[in-house]
């Protein structure tokens, strides 16, 4: 009878009933099936002074839970009615620990008397103590950044900024900009399938992936998440390489044993999160810094929650929603790691610091109005350093050393305000942490050079270079205490913080373990091991430069002199899958190889690496170098399109820009632009970053003929624009639509395009135009004669933007085609652009659609084709209801004329491929 659940039962309405007593005695069955709990029912009514020690053992001396449950039944209502009021009471305070009784307490309408109400109700359930100890243990963890030194802390809550996240569907394409993390759990926005369990976050090294995670862990802490969650578990990919391969763990175990373990009944905890999955949040930090054979698709089902299997099993599973199905899971990877489309629930992409972000970090970290104002002033007039900011880690480290120059130095010493490498920067913080180490005089300063500190400290780096360069051959990033030892560190050089230990225990047994600060810090000093280290030969320093090598092509490459030709980029074949995919820290390794054997570098390492053993390490990097960039050229794919030879250039390419550009070298660059053939450059999706621009440049400089430009859905911003001026002496096609480009940016093209006036294609659609830059777009349109594609849609450009643009196109003898949808010019801006249809000689193409046109407007438009022979297409959309449709609208023109109201999805399909055919904007 007891086994019925309430459900199936009469309930009875405490309304109907004038006593408590009464209420317990009718829902008997109710409450002995579904009460798990009696500790916590024991805990309050003996806190309260209603049972006393003797009642709690006689309850105790029961042999089964249901027993305990009807004994303090029977006793409660032995006591009277307000004995019996409390015992409802703390069953409808701790719904949590009665989560069984919800629905019941509702629908019976308890409401407690004053004098119940003010009685202290504890909470002693082992669900919520669990809750409350990992808020407690993530809040501490999540409380500070985590700083290259040791010695000192820095609050999340001061210098946290967010970055620009962004959703995107299984092919990378934007959905849209992400408002705020908690949107990221969201089920209304960005959801690709609805099957998935995986929230999948990704962009490049340092562009804030573990910040983002460690935010949300200080949201969920203190309770500014969804208050559904009730359990947090935060995993970093990289410690599951420490198992090994014979180690297996039921689920219940990592949980508990290896993240965080309950204080009291962790049967009943794991219980009430099987039954309830939906309460938990994973996140899962790193993806990519599992061991690089490791694919999620190819790992055994484990379903069962008590089986044990081995670690990776159990996170596949997870991931997957085999174990704990309707969890909220977060993965974390860089770009270039894709997972299966099954698992994905969201994608979102993150793209690093904008300008107004930067903005927003350099006031959080520098709270003086003036040190700002001094460091903001210095990032604008250096946009190469101001391109690096872009990405928040190494944003952090500029930072570090201006504040580091700003509080031990003269106030008046400035950042650099010549080209700056991403090797300088990781030179600088090297050198700025190992003189911090210094002991301190407040009479006299530390004056030592940066090669006298980098001989002083060589003992220290070549250890740290051995560590990482072990941890990199194996593709390991988490080292053992007798790893660390066997390199001859010492204690005191972990206190430079270059080596941390790692937060998490208990995984590769009882001794401490230690990680590089930064996957990016590994590579570093990687790179400095193979250049000091007298033992390392050729084929070792140029080891991770076969990454370049697409499949079936290593043979091709070989050591060849300097004076070697470059073939044309774009000769044959097509290339493989992208051979970096997965190795981020390969990449980043050889481009710290590139900036430390550059010619810039030669004084400082001359002091530690003897000048015949650099010359010869220089000589083999720059011919491999060499010989690696021209096979990769001679594979691209490429076609013919629009009268242009085009080459689709992969990230890969990207990546050897990057190098390139790190040599500093004239020659290389010059050697590099000889290769380009093409005269069509595609770099769309490749994600390229502000910086990169930086690189392009340093190469396309050097390029004597015309070329167009393709740099379509990338993260350049305004910076990326600036740092593109070298190029603008030779192209004819600037492609820069999705790019997160403002006015600033645009008043840059303006400035160069209208010097050389030989741009006939200008992409800018999908940015954050407004007016101002619609005005220095159509001063464009005024001044370059031969420009015939505009494309400014999905913009910010209104009537006063639109009309201005609608006067440079009237004006325009050459203009084919103007690409104005997603923006909200009105009726005001159909109206100038009426005007320019009128009697145009050229244009032929004319998109409006999503204006917020009104029949008024397009109205106009209509009347304006009366007089216009050479117009083919117009595509004005999505007229409010109950207005005159287009159709209507165009009753009395010229039957040459047909105003488009096609989809929009059409012309975006249409628009895809390269320059020469439709395209959106």
């Amino acid at each position: 009878m007891e086994k019925r659940g309430h459900s199936e039962m009469e309930i009875i309405p405490s309304e109907s009933l004038h006593s408590y007593i009464k209420l317990l005695k009718s829902n008997r069955e109710l409450l002995v099936t579904h009460v798990r709990n009696t500790q916590c029912l024991l805990d309050n009514l003996l806190k309260n002074d209603y049972f006393s020690a003797e009642d709690v053992e006689i309850v105790g001396a029961c042999s089964t839970q249901p027993n305990k449950v009807r004994k303090i039944l029977d006793l409660v209502q032995s006591k009277g009615e307000e004995v019996s009021e409390f015992l409802l009471h703390v069953l409808q305070q701790l719904a949590d620990a009665f989560v069984d009784l919800r629905s019941w307490l509702a629908e019976i309408g308890f409401s407690p008397s004053r004098l119940i109400q003010s009685k202290t109700v504890v909470n002693t359930d082992p669900v919520s103590r669990y809750t409350q100890k990992l808020r407690h243990q993530l809040g501490r963890d999540s409380k500070f950044i985590l700083c290259y030194s040791q010695k000192e802390e820095v609050l999340l809550e001061e210098t946290y900024v967010d970055t620009i996240m962004e959703l995107v569907n299984f092919s990378n394409e934007s959905l849209g900009s992400l408002g705020s993390l908690a949107c990221l759990l969201d089920h209304s926005t960005g959801v690709l399938n609805e099957q998935g369990e995986t929230i999948f976050v990704f962009g490049d090294a340092g562009v804030g992936k573990s910040m983002l995670l460690q935010r949300l862990q200080s949201l969920w802490a203190t309770g500014q998440l969804d208050g559904g969650l009730k359990f947090f578990f935060h995993f970093r990919c990289r410690m599951f390489s420490c198992f090994k391969d014979s180690d297996m763990l039921s689920l219940q175990d990592l949980l508990f044993k290896h993240y965080c373990y309950p204080e009291q009944d962790p049967e009943e905890v794991f219980t009430f999160l099987l039954r309830f999955p939906h309460t938990a949040l994973f996140t899962f930090d790193g993806l990519d810094e599992l061991h690089s054979d490791f694919d999620l698709s190819h790992v055994p089902d484990a379903s069962s929650p008590w089986e044990p299997a081995h670690p990776l099993v159990l996170l596949a599973n997870l991931l997957s929603g085999m174990l704990l199905k309707g969890a909220v899971k977060l993965l974390t990877a860089r770009t270039g790691i894709e997972i299966p489309r099954q698992l994905l629930w969201k994608k979102v992409l993150l793209r690093g610091f904008s300008p107004s972000h930067l903005r927003a970090y350099t006031r959080r970290m520098f709270p003086d109005r003036a040190a700002q104002d001094r460091l903001l002033g210095q990032l604008e007039a250096n946009p190469n350093l101001c391109s690096l900011c872009a990405v928040p880690l190494f944003c952090w480290i500029i930072f570090r050393c201006f504040q580091h120059f700003h509080s031990a130095f003269d106030s008046s010493l400035q950042l650099p305000d010549c080209t700056v490498t991403l090797t300088d920067v990781f030179l600088l913080i090297t050198e700025v942490h190992l003189n911090r180490m210094q002991p301190v005089s407040l009479v006299q300063r530390n004056t030592r050079s940066q090669t006298e500190t980098f001989r002083a400290s060589l003992g220290t780096l070549r250890s740290l270079g051995q560590v990482a360069h072990w941890g990199m051959e194996k593709n390991l990033f988490v080292f053992s205490q007798e790893e660390v030892q066997a390199s001859e560190l010492q204690e005191a050089d972990l206190q430079l913080g270059f080596l941390r230990a790692v937060p998490e225990l208990g995984l590769g047994g009882d001794q401490q373990s230690y990680e590089f600060f930064h996957v990016t810090l590994q590579a570093f000093f990687t790179a400095f091991f193979l250049v000091v280290d007298d033992k390392v030969g050729t084929q070792e320093l140029l080891r991770f430069f076969q990454e370049w090598v697409p499949p079936g092509k290593a043979a091709a490459v070989s050591c060849s002199p300097l004076s070697l030709p470059f073939q044309c980029l774009g000769d044959s074949g097509l290339v493989g899958e992208d051979p970096f995919k997965k190795k981020d820290h390969f990449q980043f390794t050889n481009l710290f190889l590139c900036g430390l054997l550059s010619k810039a570098r030669k004084k400082l390492l001359q002091c530690v690496v003897p000048a015949a053993a650099l010359r010869r390490k220089r000589k083999a990097l720059w011919a491999h170098l060499f010989a690696s960039l021209r096979s990769y050229l001679k594979n691209l794919p490429r076609v013919q399109s629009g009268g242009y030879n085009q080459v689709q250039a992969m990230p890969t390419f990207i990546w050897m820009l990057r190098c390139i550009y790190e040599t500093q070298s004239e020659k290389v660059g010059q050697l590099a632009a000889r290769g380009i053939c093409a005269n069509y450059l595609k770099l769309t999706y490749c994600n390229a970053c502000s910086a990169d621009c930086s690189a392009l440049s340093f190469v396309l400089h050097h390029f004597r003929k015309r070329l167009a430009l393709d740099l379509d859905n990338n993260n350049l911003n305004d910076y990326g624009v600036r740092e593109l001026q070298p190029c603008f002496s030779c192209l004819t096609v600037v492609r820069l639509s999705v790019n997160q480009i403002t006015d600033a940016g645009v008043k840059v093209l303006y400035e160069e395009l209208t010097k050389y006036k030989i741009v006939t294609y200008l992409g800018l659609y999908n940015n954050q135009i407004t007016d101002i830059g619609a005005g220095y777009v159509a001063r464009i349109l005024d001044a370059c004669k031969g420009l015939t594609h505009l494309k400014l849609g999905k913009n910010k450009i209104t009537s006063e933007g639109g009309k201005c643009l609608a006067l440079a196109v009237k004006n325009s003898k050459s203009i084919l085609e103007v690409g104005m949808w997603g923006n909200q010019i009105g009726d005001e801006g159909a109206k100038a652009f009426a005007e320019a249809l009128r009697n145009h000689p050229s244009l032929t193409n004319l998109r409006l659609i999503q204006n917020q046109i009104t029949a008024q407007g397009l109205a106009q438009l209509a009347d304006a084709l009366q007089n216009n022979t050479g117009i083919t297409e117009i595509w004005p959309l999505h007229l409010p209801r109950g207005r005159k449709s287009a159709e209507e609208a165009t009753e009395d023109s010229s039957s040459g004329h047909q105003i488009q109201t096609g989809h929009l999805s059409e012309e975006m399909t249409r628009g895809r491929g390269g320059w020469g055919y439709a395209s959106p904007g």
